[in-house]
């Protein structure tokens, strides 16, 4: 009867770019225990990773921002660089991983740009990059210090 497609909100944001492609969320608690048990974990300044491999051709991302990192504005401030930070990193990912990043608490002052390069030093670290090209960011940043 109707001449249009029905989409689901999930259709509807992918088309608009809005999610991450190739990777789905941990949302239970057995699910990060898992990974807080079986993975192994690499921090620096900013993040805790932790990574264990899951056997599917997809990556699960679990994002922790404690109180101890401040209140609720700061934390989801912090916890929305680290999904942009992993979704611009996202294609260049190898697949079939459970990551859990947790964010200390002197993640709260830092700049997108701080996160971002935490964030791809422990991709790096773990060795989940597939290939050591330059993301767009990077190359932005070169042209601009080259003007």
């Amino acid at each position: 009867m109707w001449p249009f497609v029905r989409l689901s909100l999930f259709e509807i944001r992918a088309e608009r770019g809005g999610y991450m492609k190739y990777t789905e969320s941990l949302k239970k608690n057995y699910q990060f225990r898992y990974v807080y048990q079986k993975g192994r974990s690499i921090a620096n300044r900013h993040l805790v990773m932790y990574v264990v491999k899951n056997g599917k051709q997809e990556n699960k991302l679990g994002i922790s921002v404690s109180k101890k990192v401040g209140k609720s504005v700061v934390r989801s401030r912090v916890t929305r660089l680290i999904k942009e930070s992993y979704r611009l990193s996202e294609e260049q990912l190898k697949l079939g991983f459970d990551i859990v990043i947790i964010a200390r608490a002197n993640a709260k002052d830092a700049t997108y740009q701080e996160i971002f390069q935490s964030l791809r030093h422990l991709l790096r670290k773990h060795g989940l990059l597939l290939k050591t090209t330059k993301t767009e960011s990077e190359k932005n940043r070169e042209e601009t210090a080259g003007c």
